[in-house]
């Protein structure tokens, strides 16, 4: 089953009892008609027994669930070659819960805050000559769900485990175990974002409404800020990946995740929606609900999920990247073997093979290869969607 089918049953329902923002009811069309024959597509011919089957195209949205591997593999092949042979620690920046109803007003000015906030404290703790003295390299991945679908905006980090100095003459180890006291990360990340949000709100940048109304007053956002000044912001700083490949790996499951999978998906009716959460429990929401959730963490159309920082950051990967690189050659062994070429680019039958053992070309009728026919298949006049469009705003 997929979530494309709980659309189909009760998205128009559901789309003329709620609010939705534009970009939400996108997701909702996109979803519906990904590889459908709305969209258009192509013949795969069997040459030795005739099968004919229909291939049709897909959305390529970022949020529908049978899109993003592809996406994902595509990605990976291009990084793979900036990671660098050290440790690397698994840092997790999460926003209090006061925030939340704020952040879903604000999405994209306080995503925005939360990549600046944390980023930029990693990067004063790194180049802090009392701590490492270095510049490191990161990458950041917003992430907005939890297991069930919750509404939990925060920050997965993955940081080099050392940097590059000023001077690009040496490159400066952290403990193999340890990069920052979590507790000096927490009381720095608040205290940048809480700057920041105060600036949003002189700038007159943040919206408020239903859930937060009352801030709109000086007063009132005064005391909400000074209550989250006293308040400990949790930054989790999870055990050193194991090795590179380790890195590579994670990056391939997190990077381009939506809030949930086809996957996870294990029965559906008019009742409920039966999905797996954690450890093997499951969770059974009503239709009505199982939607809110999941367009809950639809992104504001352009914004970007994943930036990159310090060695990593587009600026770097010629140039302090490199550097470091041959930096490390003379201390680490295994970083004197440069970085295996380029292979060329996966073609999406053989990812697809790579990834499940299935080769999508094979004919389902006698076992021979599937070839793509000339002809198309020209996409259809979409239905009247996304429906009536409802109350939007």
């Amino acid at each position: 089953m997929e979530v494309a089918e709980v659309f189909r049953a009760h998205g128009e329902d559901y789309v003329r009892r709620h609010r939705l923002t534009p970009d939400q009811l996108a997701v909702m069309r996109d979803i519906v008609a990904c590889r459908t024959e709305v969209l258009g597509g192509h013949l795969d011919v069997c040459p030795d027994c005739g099968l004919q089957r229909p291939a049709y195209n897909s959305c390529r949205n970022r949020h529908c669930p049978k899109c993003q591997a592809t996406a994902a593999a595509t990605w990976l092949e291009e990084r793979k070659q900036r990671i660098l042979p050290v440790t690397y620690f698994h840092v997790v920046f999460t926003l209090p819960a006061q925030l939340r109803v704020l952040c879903r007003r604000n999405p994209a000015p306080l995503y925005q805050l939360l990549f600046a906030a944390a980023s930029r404290t990693l990067l004063e703790l790194g180049q802090d000559p009392e701590r490492l003295g270095a510049q490191l390299g990161f990458s950041a991945i917003l992430h907005t769900w939890t297991r069930t679908l919750e509404y939990h905006p925060h920050l997965h980090c993955i940081v080099t485990g050392g940097g590059l100095n000023a001077a690009g003459d040496q490159w400066v180890p952290t403990r193999p175990d340890y990069l920052f006291p979590v507790n000096v990360l927490g009381a720095l990340f608040r205290g940048k974002f809480l700057d920041g949000l105060r600036r949003l709100y002189a700038a007159g940048d943040l919206a408020f409404g239903p859930g937060c109304a009352e801030l709109e007053a000086p007063a009132h956002f005064r005391r909400f800020v000074d209550r989250l000044y006293g308040q400990d912001w949790v930054v989790y700083a999870k055990p050193p990946f194991a090795g590179p490949e380790h890195v590579y790996r994670y990056l391939g499951r997190y990077t381009h995740r939506v809030g949930i999978s086809n996957q996870r998906l294990r029965h559906y009716d008019d009742r409920g929606v039966t999905f797996l959460t954690k450890d093997g429990a499951s969770l059974t929401l009503a239709p009505d609900e199982f939607i809110r959730r999941f367009l809950q963490h639809v992104l504001p159309r352009g914004f970007t999920k994943i930036r990159h920082y310090g060695l990593l950051a587009p600026a770097h990967v010629n140039g302090r990247l490199e550097l470091a690189r041959r930096r490390l050659a003379t201390v680490t062994p295994a970083a004197s073997t440069p970085p295996a070429p380029q292979p060329e680019p996966l073609t999406w039958v053989e990812r697809v093979l790579a990834r499940t053992g299935l080769d999508p070309m094979a004919c389902p009728a006698c076992g021979g290869r599937l070839r793509r026919c000339l002809r198309s298949l020209p996409p259809l006049p979409r239905p009247c969607w996304p429906w009536p469009r409802g109350d939007t705003s």
